[in-house]
């Protein structure tokens, strides 16, 4: 079997966790992409086997406007820097994809910087889509050209000039051959030519043994992408979406149909889509979640569910990131890896726990799914052999199924027996178990903490929060960097208030939140 079929991705952006500035100004590089180690070694502890590793290539800003492909990125150091870390995956048993960015380029990239100079006599006026030189933009430039997404700082490439199809396979080439990667991430897969794309899968079928090709695809028929001639994966943004708004609605209807719907489409058990709950462009999974206790049924079925499960930097210390209409800042922040850590985190609890039962469960990587009981509020589903079962209410959940046996919870422990050929059983209001048939002996360590039970309108008056035991606000000139976490509390909570009235639970929720960095974003996430 192919090693991306059982991995479990680890998302970088790079620009942004090493707290590179926001525009490159090309001078001698800096060498921080040594300093990712530290979250190599942390993702092997948390059980990820892989590394998505966001754009970073040599770019006048973000890093999807590409300036040389062949030139790691001035803020992140020079190519030993990126020689360097893969290697050192590679020696942890982490395996490596990058950013390929192919629609589109920078106009620092040689190709747009000759048609800019020398116009109709330019060799590469055939580079680019739909130029016109009788058109002119805001750069002034004196011609037009096709972009991606409105944006003129991103000319989209023409791939069906055979020198740009040439040059982009020999950047691959080159990419295997001086960082030895093991797959590419094709950026804007849904507007990239199939013919293009046909031809890269047989490029790097030759290139390495299961080298993988990973395409973004936001809307669409996957299939139309995943086959045996073009793409082994994209991401999976219609689970992505159900996957929260089926706990934010309690309605799990929402999850199962996205899956039957995409096994209708012929990705069934034998196909991995990759599947997340945030990533470099959308929320964090704590940010979209009205009901915090959902991130471990959420995990729970990011892990479980057909596909290939990803994580996104930070959000397995449960960090908050909100989108923001002009920047993409807050979701892509730098972190402290040793502050983050230093702390007693719930969900870097559940994460670890998750990476280390699905390494040891074939089941989850390559297991027949089968539904076995659906209702808005619980979820009960089998891959192979394992049971999972989930729930998005308050209340505690029975369960009913037609199954033998006797199984152990791999999460909180505990076992569960069918009698007459029914299962039945209990689960605790948003919550989650894993299921192992008892017979095959596997020990697990439950998760220190056990979920809520009580139900938001049964919690005793006295136990709610008091507006005299509310924390204080801080000094006016104090900045955010400088308050306590009480006083970041205090902010928080005077912000919500300026939109209404503040429920119990938005008090609960906030007192309850003690991390330094979540609460950080959460504030700097108002205006």
């Amino acid at each position: 079997m192919a090693w991306y079929e059982e991995a479990v991705f680890y998302h970088i952006y790079p620009l942004g966790l090493l707290g590179a500035p926001e525009h490159n100004d090309h001078s001698q590089p800096v060498h921080r992409l040594a300093g990712m180690k530290v979250w190599i070694d942390h993702m092997k502890e948390c059980g990820f086997t892989a590394l998505y590793l966001g754009p970073c290539f040599s770019s006048g800003s973000h890093g999807y406007d590409t300036e040389d492909y062949r030139r790691l990125d001035e803020r992140l150091g020079d190519n030993e820097d990126l020689k360097d870390l893969v290697r050192y995956c590679h020696e942890k048993g982490v395996h490596v994809i990058l950013d390929g960015v192919f629609n589109h380029t920078g106009r620092g990239f040689f190709a747009f910087q000759d048609l800019k100079w020398n116009r109709e006599s330019s060799r590469c006026r055939n580079w680019y889509c739909n130029v016109n030189f009788w058109g002119n933009n805001e750069y002034n430039d004196g011609f037009s050209y096709d972009n991606w997404g409105g944006h003129n700082m991103l000319p989209k490439l023409n791939l069906y000039e055979p020198e740009v199809r040439q040059y982009l396979f020999d950047t691959v080439r080159f990419w295997v051959s001086e960082f030895d990667i093991d797959g590419l991430r094709l950026d804007a897969a849904d507007v990239l030519e199939q013919g293009f794309m046909r031809e890269l899968r047989s490029v790097t079928d030759g290139l390495k043994d299961d080298f993988w090709l990973m395409g973004e695809v936001i809307h669409g028929e996957y299939g139309r992408w995943v086959n045996e001639r073009t793409l082994h994966s994209v991401t999976n943004y219609a689970l992505h979406k159900a996957l929260y708004s089926a706990h934010n609605d309690h309605n799990y209807f929402e999850i199962a149909h996205t899956v039957r719907r995409q096994r209708d489409m012929g990705l069934g058990d034998s196909v991995h889509l990759y599947d997340f709950v945030d990533n470099h462009d959308v929320e964090r999974i704590m940010t979209k979640l009205r009901d915090k206790r959902h991130f471990l049924p959420v995990h729970v079925l990011l892990y479980t569910l057909p596909g290939i499960p990803s994580v996104y930097y930070g959000s397995e210390f449960g960090i908050e990131g909100r989108k923001e209409r002009s920047s993409d800042a807050s979701l892509r922040p730098a972190l402290s890896l040793a502050e983050l850590s230093s702390t007693d985190n719930v969900p870097l609890q559940i994460i670890s726990a998750l990476g280390k039962i699905y390494s040891r469960e074939s089941a989850l990587w390559y297991g027949e799914y089968r539904e076995a009981e659906l209702t808005t509020t619980k979820y009960a589903f089998t891959r192979g052999d394992i049971l999972i079962t989930v729930t998005n209410s308050d209340s505690r959940e029975s369960f009913d199924l037609g199954m033998d046996g006797t199984y152990t919870g791999a999460l909180h422990g505990g076992e569960i027996s069918s009698e007459n050929g029914r299962l039945k059983f209990a689960l605790e209001g948003n919550s989650a178990e894993i299921w192992i048939p008892a017979s095959e002996r596997k020990n697990y360590e439950p998760l220190r903490v056990k979920p809520e039970t009580v139900a938001e309108d049964e919690v005793p008056p006295d136990e709610m929060p008091q507006p005299d035991e509310m924390p204080q606000r801080a000094e006016p000139d104090k900045s955010f960097e400088e308050m306590s976490i009480e006083e970041l509390q205090a902010e928080i909570l005077a912000k919500l208030s300026s939109n209404g009235p503040l429920t119990d639970r938005m008090i609960r929720e906030v007192r309850e939140n003690v991390y330094r960095d979540s609460l950080l974003n959460w504030v700097k996430s108002f205006r």
